[in-house]
This record gives C-alpha cells, structure tokens and sequence, in this order.
C-alpha cells in the first residue's frame, strides 16, 4: 500500500505559483510510491474545492471571491485568509486524517503554514512532521509579521520532527529558533535546460528590436518582484555612474514599481531603466539570453532561483551574499579558497554594483572563466532530478518507516 502524505501549503497551482509551490510539484511529480494530499488556501471561487494536480490532490479552503485580482488579495475580506489559515488548515488536516490516516505531514514554509502543522502535531502527536524552511523576506520582518501569535509559531519548530532547509542560512535559523530534530540542506532547483536552451538568432535580434538595443548596448537585467528586500534601487542608483549605452532591464512587479519609476525620474534614465513587467516563466530566458549581465543585490534571501536561472543561461551575476545566496557564489575576492561562481557586492552598495559591471566588462576572460564554472556549478547541484531523489532519499524515506 502507497504511503501518504499531507502538505500544508497557503497557496497552489494554477493561479499562485511561486518558488515553493513549484518546488512542491516539481518534487512530488517524481515521487510516484507516494500519494500527497494538500491543504491550500483557495481565494478564487471559480476553483474547486478539491482538485488533482499532478501527484497532488488539493483541498482548498478559505474566504474566496470570484477572479480576485492581486488587489483584492490585499483587501477585506480575503485579506483576513493567512491569518485564518493558521488555525481553519490545521482542523482541515485533523479532518483528513481522521478519513485518510496520513503516514506523515509536511508544512512549505513555517511563517505560512508552520503553525497549522504544529496544532496538527499537538493533536496527532505519532504523525512525524516534515517542515520546510524556503523563507527569503528578512527574518527579523517575518517575526514581527508573526508576534499575534508567535508562541504557536515557534511551536511549528520544534515540534517538527525533520527540518529540510534550502539554504545553510535557513538551517542556521530553525536551530535559532529552537529545532533540535533531524536536518538536511536540501537547496531548490531550476530547469536547467529551459534557461540553457538556444534560440535562432533572428528570433533574438527580433526581442533586441523591440527592446531597442543597439550596438554596442549592454543590458543588465534582473527578474524580481519589484519589493525592498530585492535592492532594485541600489540598481537604478548605480545608473548615475555608468556610461549612457548601459541600460537596465527590471522583468517583475510589485508594490514599489511607481517608487522605482520615479527615482529613474529623478536621475534622468527614463531611456535606460525599463519596467518590462511581469514575463511568462516560458519566455524568460529569451530576454536572459540577449542580456550581459545579471543582478539582485538582495538585501535576504532564502536561497534565490533567479541567480541559478541566471548562471544556466551563461550570464554574469552580480549579487550581495545575504542569506542562502552564499552557498553558491563565490566572488574571487572574497572568496579565494573557492572555485568562482559570480561577483559579490554589499548591500545597499550601488557604487559597488558599478564597479563590477565595469570590472566584467573590462575583464574578458576572467569573466567567462567564472561564467563557466556557475553553469557548470548550476547543472551539477540545482537539477530537479537530483532534489527529488535527495528528498526521496535524506528526508521522507527517514520520516516515513
């Protein structure tokens, strides 16, 4: 008889698809001898309240509207669904599990769903608790989000039995805050042939085109949601100190886009800051591939797939080591004892974002060396393949006896 599992996640596919949720079915699709079940927030009426994706069969809840915009998610009444969740997921788990006698649950993200999970464990005290820790808001806001109930929130800690964190960062944290189980690093992964893949070149020049890019332009992109934590205004504020054929292409939304917009105002780079909004996952590697250069100075991060995706389509990345961003670049100054993955900058250091944009400029071969070794780096520890059996093998073969 297969093996089932509960996953307490706060949203799923088809409408919000982030790195967690996709982490989720990219590693529960290759995990066949086993049957996950889920408990997801459903805001939108038109969904089902239960529904198969993939190897997953989703149990929604939750106050809901009909095609609820990003707006209404941020209004009453939908705006009351995480905190109800922390306490309605968790008597929709002890539900089903009455009915389906689950061999272990798993909770995606404790400041989401870490305390549903640890009142599932309070009243199913023999089911083993798997939690995952994908966090990359700051930990200091993510505590302050949670202090109305931050007893139950450290509970989702330690009354987890395994701790599978995707960065060393994050290992670091759940210990900090009271685990004393069981832990792995397991990082996230990316297509690596989607974003290593070619194109022909006249459908690149097309995109160049439409983008204006001209000879002898570079293009410095990021992809990120257009927040504080992602430094995207250090970006725009080293502008002022590179030369005018330097542009910046910023793929994401998000709450500080009009911010944003009006800072590249005030210095006058309206021509080369350009808000390409938000970009189908399908399409992204295209704009990587007829780009030079890649940055988030990110102020946290849990671990950052776009730096990945970014080393996969063979692009110099620019990047601050916060967080989990440290285990996989490694600047050739700073990190002299490591093979090269990237160019490392402060945070909150725009003149630093400058001088490395102009040190991988001027430094050819140095620069293709370090491209190199990040795809290489990229393709040998960021596949799907080698999570999955990872998370096969390291953490629900040992929760699940």
């Amino acid at each position: 008889m297969k093996k089932k599992i509960l996953i307490f996640s706060l949203a799923y596919y088809p409408d919000h698809v982030g790195g967690a949720e996709v982490a989720i079915k990219e590693i529960t699709d290759r995990i066949p001898e086993i049957d996950f079940d889920m408990v997801a927030l459903r805001f939108d009426s038109n969904l089902p309240k239960v529904e198969k994706i993939g190897n997953v069969t989703v149990h929604r809840i939750g106050l809901t509207k009909k095609s609820p915009t990003m707006a209404d998610l941020r209004k009453l009444p939908l705006h009351l669904n995480k905190f109800l969740c922390q306490f309605s997921a968790a008597f929709k788990a002890h539900s089903l599990h009455k009915k389906n006698r689950y061999d272990a649950i798993w909770a995606m993200m404790a400041h989401s769903t870490g305390t549903p999970a640890g009142i599932f464990k309070t009243l199913n005290p023999k089911v083993p608790y798997l939690l995952t820790l994908q966090e990359g808001d700051p930990l200091d806001y993510i505590k302050k989000k949670m202090r109305p109930i931050y007893p139950l929130f450290v509970r989702g800690f330690t009354q987890a039995n395994f701790v599978q964190a995707i960065s060393t960062f994050l290992a670091k944290w759940a210990s900090d805050m009271g685990f004393r189980g069981d832990l792995a690093v397991i990082p996230n992964a990316v297509n690596t042939k989607h974003f290593s893949q070619e194109y022909p070149e006249a459908e690149l020049n097309e995109l160049k085109q439409k983008l204006n890019k001209k000879e002898g332009d570079v293009f410095i992109i990021t992809t990120s949601r257009l927040v504080i934590k992602n430094g995207i205004g250090d970006v725009i504020d080293a502008m002022q100190y590179l030369p005018e054929n330097i542009k910046f292409l910023i793929l994401g939304i998000g709450p500080l886009e009009e911010e944003l917009k009006l800072k590249a105002k005030s210095y006058n780079l309206e021509a080369r800051v350009m808000f390409i909004g938000q970009i189908n996952h399908k399409e992204m590697p295209k704009y990587l591939k007829i780009s030079d250069i890649f940055t988030r100075p990110s102020l946290s991060e849990g671990m950052g797939n776009s730096f990945v995706e970014a080393m996969a389509a063979e692009l110099p990345v620019i990047a601050t080591q916060e967080g989990g961003i440290a285990d996989f670049l490694f600047d050739p100054e700073r990190n002299p004892d490591k093979e090269s993955t990237g160019f490392a900058v402060d945070p909150k250091s725009p003149k630093q974002i400058a001088d490395q944009v102009k040190n991988i400029l001027e430094h050819k071969e140095l620069t293709q060396k370090i491209v190199a070794n990040a795809k290489k780096l990229a393709f040998a520890k960021y596949d799907w393949d080698i999570i999955a059996k990872d998370m096969r093998e390291k953490v629900f073969a040992k929760i699940i006896k």
